[in-house]
Formats: structure tokens, sequence, C-alpha cells
């Protein structure tokens, strides 16, 4: 076993970056640590801007190639990726609930699965991807969905190789190359995937991971002239940084960034059902993006809905994310903890009441919180924790819930429970987000639009969404009677 990898739950990982289908080795490394039980996992090569424009060479060099590949060709390479991560199911579910706190069984049932489930997805929808040929004055109009080239991917620690995938194969599919920078929080199962593309065949420089700090190798990529396009998903702030430095070489952009999704709660609506989305909030520890974190409950149910809800959470198991029966496992790191501890806190001390939680547990484990009586200008509504803390909100009248709503800087989700369905349409018409469910939550079709509006992010990715922002799309005129050979 090489000196640079390590054995996490069994499985051996190589901690090196992936360059050109090669391993690559930094001179210093970074510790990655389990939010288990904050034990150290290794050292993880850390890289900078050398290995970031290796990397991005890697993958100018392989695009012609990629590029010009078939794509029955390039599906199936997809597909063959898909069958190794069904294969290494087991393993990958292990390796990312040691490496970022979520839990295993969820890992197990619906994570990995639905990461195979983004290559045969994207890989299927390139086949069937066309656009009707259209007229203009007898002139013909084709659309054509070009590669664009290098594309930078940079992706969050909540639910690493899920959402990194989400992005590595439609920038695939579309004939592109890819540098995939992991969160530095969570980077091992990035490192199995490019094990698993290349016993798939994907040629090399296809697909490269290169691994550090976001300012020590991200800078590096966001602004290399090379980039013909940047993903990512994560922070308001980071982005903004992302958003500056591709502005040199104007790259197209794809942000998904932060939310503060509202689940209105109406006095028509199930409440056993309400109770159970509000609840279910709480998942991956509340590190969700889409959560519904802003409770908004119809003032004349709104005493039984917290009583309901109080009794179902207090029941929610929280502890090692690798017991079957846990329910709420770790926050990822301690600066995390100390972040959502210390708006919970402020929240607190300005007059908000914790019906539950409201304080750490042992370890990086933090209690599953509700917290009412706050303001609606205040930081704990207005600002994302990222972590199990929910506030609840009362409404007396429908235009109210609307306004408390849409009433914070962002835009990514929204949840409504209501049994009326004209009051559902009239309402969602009027809410300021990206998705919005009815009466269920995180159900995710892959043909659909994904992104937010206002500082929730920029652009939509998603069956032919991903396509256009992945590709240069253009479009052929071809005159009438254009053919004929004057010799």
């Amino acid at each position: 076993m090489s000196e640079h990898t390590i054995t996490v739950a069994g499985v051996a990982v190589d901690t090196r970056h992936w360059i050109g289908g090669e391993r690559v080795a930094s001179t210093h490394t970074f510790p990655d640590i389990s939010p288990i039980d904050g034990s150290t996992i290794g050292g993880i090569s850390r890289g900078t801007a050398t290995e970031a424009a290796a990397a991005v060479a890697a993958a100018k060099a392989a695009f012609p190639a990629w590029a010009a590949t078939s794509r029955a060709e390039r599906a199936r390479i997809l597909h063959a990726i898909a069958d190794g991560v069904d294969k290494r199911i087991e393993e990958l579910a292990i390796v990312e609930t040691t490496d970022n706190g979520a839990l295993l069984r969820s890992h197990r049932r619906g994570v990995m699965p639905r990461v195979a489930h983004n290559f045969r997805f994207f890989a299927d929808w390139l086949l069937q991807l066309e656009h009707e040929d259209f007229d203009t004055r007898g002139h013909t109009n084709h659309v054509s969905w070009d590669p664009a080239g290098p594309c930078v991917l940079i992706t969050p620690w909540n639910a690493p190789l899920m959402l990194a995938t989400w992005k590595v194969a439609p920038a695939l599919a579309a004939g592109n190359t890819v540098v995939l920078k992991p969160a530095e929080w969570s980077p091992l199962t990035a490192s199995l995937l490019a094990d698993i593309a290349a016993e798939a065949g994907l040629p090399a420089g296809v697909l490269n991971i290169v691994q550090g700090y976001g300012s020590e190798i991200g800078d590096a990529l966001t602004s290399h002239p090379d980039v013909r396009r940047i993903s990512f998903t994560g922070s308001v702030p980071t982005a903004q940084r992302i958003a500056a430095s591709a502005a040199a070489n104007l790259t197209p952009l794809s942000l998904e960034l932060g939310g503060k999704s509202p689940l209105l709660v109406f006095a028509d609506a199930d409440l056993d059902l309400a109770v159970d989305l509000a609840v279910e909030q709480y998942d991956n520890a509340g590190q969700v993006c889409l959560a519904g974190t802003r409770l908004l409950v119809e003032e004349s149910v709104a005493e039984e809905f917290t009583r309901r809800f109080v009794e179902k959470a207090s029941v929610l198991k929280q502890g090692d994310p690798r017991d079957e029966a846990t329910d709420i496992g770790p926050n990822i790191h301690p600066r995390q903890l100390e972040k959502i501890d210390g708006i919970v806190q402020r929240a607190v001390a300005a007059g908000a009441r914790a019906v539950i939680g409201g304080h750490r547990n042992d370890g990086q484990y933090y209690a599953p919180t509700l917290l009412t009586d706050v303001a609606q200008d205040s930081e704990i509504v207005q600002e994302e924790v990222f972590g199990p803390v929910l506030t609840l909100q009362t409404f007396a009248a429908e235009d109210e819930a609307v306004r408390l709503a849409n009433g914070t800087r962002f835009g990514l989700a929204a949840t409504l429970a209501t049994g009326d369905p004209e009051r559902a349409e009239r309402v969602t018409g009027q809410l300021v987000a990206g998705t919005v469910w009815v009466n269920c939550f995180f159900v995710r079709d892959l043909q659909a639009p994904f992104g937010g509006s206002r500082l929730s992010g920029v652009g939509r990715e998603g069956g032919t969404w991903s396509f256009d922002f992945y590709c240069d799309l253009k479009n052929t005129v071809t005159a009438p009677n254009g053919w004929t050979n004057h010799g």
C-alpha cells in the first residue's frame, strides 16, 4: 500500500490529486477530520496554483478528443461509471459517513444510488437531446449543443459525492473535460470517484480532481483563461469571490448558493403531514441548503402545531451516524458548530425562546432546536444557519404569510402545507423561490430545472438546462436550395 493511501473503515483511499490520469502528490498536506469523534482520518495533498495549472492543462489537452467522441460512446462510459458506483455503494457510503458525518443508512439507501443515477440520467438525456428544426422564410434553423471546453466544478461538503456528480455527469456528457475541486472538509469520496472513472475507461485528463483550501487553489482555477465554465455550490461570500475572479475572462457561471427557505402551514392543512414536513427539516443535521428552516404557521393552529412538533421532534435520536437507529448525526466541523451556536445564543439573548434544544451536546453534535419569539429582521431569521435550527413565526392572513416568506435576501426553495388547491396555486405564484413543494418535501427529478433566485444563485441546471449551461449553443441557418452545385 502506498504511503499516500489511508484506510477508512477497511476501504483504501488515495490522498493525492488525480491529474491527467495519474496520482500527483503535493509537498504539503492538510488534515481531514471525522466529525463523528473528532479524530484525524489522514493527511490530504494540499494543492496550490501549481496543481491547479496542471489540472487545467490536462483538461485542455484531453478536450479535443473527448469533445469529438460520439454521444453513444460518451453515454456508454458514463453508464460504466454508474456501474462502478453501484458495485462500491457500501464502500462509498461508509467512507462518506466517516468523512462528513451524514447517516450511513441514508448513504446506503438514497445518496449513493442517486450518485449512480446522476450518471445514468445524463447519459440517457444526452442520447435524446435535440431541438426541432424550425423555418424562417424558407431557411432551416438547426440548434446544436457544442462542448464548451474545460469546466471547473467546486462542490460542498454536505452531500459531497452526490452534489459533485450532479455537476460532473452533465459536464462530461456534454463533451467537456472537468477539474473537480471537492470541499476540503469532505474530500475522500471524490478520490474514489477518480478510481471508478478510470476503471470505467474514462480517458486520462477528462476528469481531474484537485484538493486543497479554497483561496490557495480555487482562485487559480476560477481565474484561469482556459476554463470555459465554472459551477459552484456553496456560500454567497465565496460565490462573490468566484464571480470576481471569473469576471476578467467573462467565464460563464452557475451558482447554487444559500437558502433561508420558508415552510408555510395554513390552518386548512393536514397538521400531521405539516408536522412531519417540519421535523424532516432536521435531515442531515440541518445541513441542507433547501431546508425550510423558517416555519410560518397560521395563528389559529400554531399552538396545536407546536405541541405536535415538540412531541415528534423530542423522540429523534442523535448520535453516531453509523448506528442504524440514529436520526441526527454530527455537524461537519468545529468551526461550523461555533457558527451555529453563536447565532442561536445571540437570538436567545435578543429575546428568542428555545422551545426545544438551543445548546450543544458532546462533541460536534448540536441539539435539534426550535426558536420562537423571533423578529423578522433578526439574524436568526435572515441568515442561513446550516445546522439543526428552525424558527417559528405566526401569521394571521395569506398576504402576511407571503410577505414573511419572501422577506429575506434568498429565494432557493419554499414548502407549502395546505388543503386548498386554489390557495396552493395562488400562494406559489407569489413566492420567490426556484423550487416550491406543495404538501411534500425534497422530491427531486433530474429533468426539472434547479437553482435559486436573489442571493440563492444564478442560473438553472437539470435536464436540458444543464446542457444549455455546459455547452455553447449554436444555431445553423441554411438557405433554401442552398445545395446547388455551380461546378
